[in-house]
């Protein structure tokens, strides 16, 4: 996901590109592959656009998932996370830390042959696994050995 291709994603859409907006381009840019929630974004966004509210930035999130630029990851009891790999992939998530990985699928599903056997219209997927990411494992064996 680069700038340009964001900033074109939004005319095509007929959004404007305000300074707030490209503030967050910039936060989702930048540190994207982290999955930031919507705080960490305002934060960072904040530093290049004063002006930036938070409800701005909720409603900013929001607007880019719903043209489907972003995808929003929501989870039970955590704040919300931003994804702007929209290629197949599995996140995995560490139930330690809340850090996710994108993990680029091996073989993709093949929706359409889905969709004509069984009728279902394919609208939206996303694939988790859940353990611990490889500092956390590391932190939990030093624990063990001391």
């Amino acid at each position: 996901m680069t700038k340009n291709t964001i900033i074109k994603k939004l005319k095509e859409r007929g959004l404007r590109i305000t300074p707030q907006r490209l503030a967050i381009i910039d936060v989702l840019v930048e540190q994207g592959h982290l999955h930031p929630g919507a705080g960490f974004i305002h934060k960072e966004a904040k530093k290049k656009s004063r002006s930036l509210s938070l409800s701005t930035t909720y409603a900013t999130i929001n607007e880019f998932s719903r043209y489907g630029i972003i995808k929003t990851l929501q989870f039970d009891g955590v704040e919300n996370r931003c994804e702007g790999n929209l290629d197949e992939h599995i996140n995995l998530i560490c139930e330690k830390c809340g850090k996710i990985i994108d993990y680029k699928t091996p073989r993709s599903v093949d929706q359409k042959h889905m969709t004509r056997k069984t009728g279902f219209i394919i609208t939206n997927s996303r694939l988790e696994y859940y353990g611990y990411c490889r500092n956390c494992r590391q932190d939990k064996k030093r624990k063990h050995v001391s």
